[in-house]
């Protein structure tokens, strides 16, 4: 007895050409995908809402509220904030596809569309967003404050924390998600790695964040930091049950200090920090400081494996 079947991926497709929307509705019933279908763009953002679609195919250029427009307002709800979007047109100015990028699109394909061709690329998306939401229900499930932006700080998705952090419920969040965007932007500029931090003043409060690297191409992540500096040391101690030394001790390991330097921050001796390390090898069941290391950043979400 053959179990239920598989949910099909959604696809809103959204173009003011009758003829347009009927092919590709044929090519991707060919291929297997759902596709809903919207001659215009308020008309998209209302399906949009009432059934979320797995991936959208934006046609750029259309009348009344055209597709970039469209796109940035898609951006702008929460809950659609994640769904890739693809633009088509007929346009190759290189400032359309800038356009499209910078509303939030991740790829362009240009008319007349040629089926394979886009649903190569569909799927392709399909997929990233697939491993995206992955990452971000690990995420939401370990409370972490995290969130993700384009490269222009434009804000992509975030959890509930972080949402609640940056955002707040003070009817001011488009004003902050500006000047948050604004402080990223810049910063950006200048390639930061992963780990580093970046303190912004977002009154009525300051923001401490870290810089997790790119998610995807072009979605930077990053994660919030407590306003007192606690933020990380209050992750360990409740997620690896340490002590509050046994704690401070973890994450100067994790930034690679020796014992004498922890001991010199901590005003302990060396004899005394070597203590605190037994301990904390105890209690997550490693053997060195380079395993507690690895665990210590894993559970600070900018591990590797």
């Amino acid at each position: 007895m053959s179990g239920p079947a598989q949910r099909k991926d959604l696809i809103l497709v959204v173009d003011d050409c009758a003829d347009s929307l009927g092919m590709i509705h044929h090519a991707l019933g060919q291929a297997g995908l759902t596709a809903l279908l919207a001659l215009e763009g308020e008309q998209a953002l209302g399906i949009a809402e009432k059934m979320v679609p797995d991936l959208i195919l934006m046609d750029a250029v259309m009348p009344n509220l055209d597709g970039f427009e469209t796109c940035r307002r898609l951006k702008d709800t929460p809950e659609l904030a994640g769904v890739p979007v693809i633009f088509m047109t007929g346009l190759s100015d290189p400032e359309d596809v800038i356009r499209g990028l910078e509303a939030g699109g991740v790829d362009y394909v240009t008319k007349p569309v040629r089926p394979d061709e886009l649903i190569a690329r569909i799927r392709v998306h399909l997929n990233n967003a697939r491993l995206t939401r992955s990452a971000h229900t690990a995420l939401d499930r370990l409370g972490q404050a995290a969130f993700s932006t384009d490269a222009q700080g434009q804000w992509r998705w975030a959890t509930p924390q972080a949402e609640q952090m940056v955002a707040g419920d003070d009817g001011q969040r488009p004003d902050r998600l500006h000047a948050l965007a604004g402080h990223i932007r810049h910063w950006l500029r200048h390639r930061p790695a992963p780990g580093d931090r970046l303190a912004v003043e977002l009154p009525p409060s300051a923001l401490r964040l870290r810089y997790l690297g790119e998610d995807n191409p072009g979605e930077h992540l990053f994660r919030l930091l407590l306003e007192d500096g606690d933020g990380e040391a209050s992750l360990l101690r409740t997620q690896l049950r340490l002590t509050e030394r046994e704690t401070q001790v973890l994450l100067w390991i994790s930034q690679g200090k020796t014992n004498r330097e922890i001991g010199q921050i901590l005003d302990l001796s060396p004899r005394t920090i070597n203590k605190h390390l037994e301990q904390v090898f105890r209690k997550l069941g490693v053997e060195n400081r380079t395993a507690a290391a690895a665990m210590a950043l894993r559970c600070l979400g900018q591990g590797t494996g």
